[in-house]
């Protein structure tokens, strides 16, 4: 059985000449070439041929390749979209309900964006030991400094003071307290009110909807985008339940019943959730390639898009299918 590439995909956009050029995500430019080199050296494919594989022993062609986009930006719309049409290409949406219909930012974002306005980190961690220090005294945490130590530890993507910053305020933090450094912050380095922002950033439901008319895919990406694995059984049910219902609503739920993991947060009880609410597939974080004989399909891996060359003319890396064991 063929190897099935998955590419996840986030900011998509014209950076350099954006409002926020420090924002990490793919130049538009870089984009079409990597659909360009994807048309030489892949065979795209649907997200319900994907499912057919998994679920019926579908054949698939030589080296299958599906590209996935994560949180719904408007960009995906204004950029993405047309280029997958000129292309031929099926594109898979997630969409975070509450960002979507209720005109709010995600925490997440709200961190790549703070931290996309600030040009020095070591300033911006201060600012955030400030606050930190302030609320303190209403949450059972440590010091700021053991906190530091025990989560600080930079990754292929970014330095130990920015996985500190991602970290705690994504994670580690109560999510009381996160939430409330997370919008003192927001509020002093983007300076915009919260409702104008998220209509600046994300789609709307006639955005999703058209995608879906017109054969995109659309799938779960959670209702308020919290981690499914700590989330209590009700919760858990609550979030993928909303999600599901705003699914229904726009019609994405005749063919395919799809989620992708928001943090790539799942877990055995969380996949045994999904199952039990007959999803058809499931993306994680799990850097991979994935293979409908092996694989679980409530577990499908996905590679990043910088692990894609972004030239028509790369040679072929580690990652296509043809060096893979």
């Amino acid at each position: 059985m063929e190897h099935v590439t998955v590419v996840m995909y986030h900011y998509v956009r014209s950076i350099r000449t954006s409002r926020y050029p420090g924002i990490k995500g793919l130049e538009y430019e870089n984009f079409l070439e990597q659909l360009k080199y994807i048309k030489k050296n892949y065979t795209p494919i649907t997200i319900e041929h994907l499912v057919d594989s998994f679920k019926g022993g579908r054949d698939l062609p030589k080296n299958p390749l599906l590209l996935t986009f994560d949180d719904a930006y408007i960009d995906h719309f204004k950029y993405v979209y047309p280029a997958l049409k000129k292309f031929g290409m099926q594109g898979s949406f997630y969409a975070p309900v509450k960002a979507v219909t209720e005109g709010k930012v995600l925490d997440v974002n709200k961190i790549h964006f703070i931290l996309s306005s600030c040009n020095n980190i070591g300033e911006l961690l201060k600012d955030f030991k400030v606050e930190y220090e302030l609320l303190k005294k209403d949450y059972s945490v440590e010091e700021f400094d053991c906190l530091y130590k025990k989560i600080a530890f930079a990754n292929r993507f970014d330095s130990a003071d920015v996985i500190f910053f991602k970290r705690a305020l994504q994670a580690s933090l109560p999510e009381p307290m996160r939430k409330l450094i997370t919008d003192r912050l927001f509020v002093k380095f983007i300076g915009m009110s919260e409702e104008a922002f998220s209509e600046e950033l994300y789609m709307n439901k006639q955005h999703l909807q058209h995608l879906v008319n017109d054969g995109m895919h659309v799938g779960s990406h959670g209702y308020d985008h919290y981690w499914w694995n700590k989330l209590s059984e009700e919760e858990l049910g609550y979030e993928i339940d909303k999600s599901v219902d705003f699914l229904k609503l726009i019609g994405a739920t005749n063919q395919v019943l799809s989620a992708c993991y928001p943090y790539g947060s799942w877990s055995d009880s969380v996949v045994k959730k999904l199952a039990d609410k007959n999803f058809d597939i499931g993306f994680t974080t799990e850097v991979n390639l994935a293979n409908p004989s092996t694989s679980k399909s409530l577990l499908i891996p996905r590679i990043d898009t910088n692990d894609l060359p972004k030239s028509e003319f790369s040679e072929k890396n580690s990652w296509h299918p043809d060096f893979v064991k």
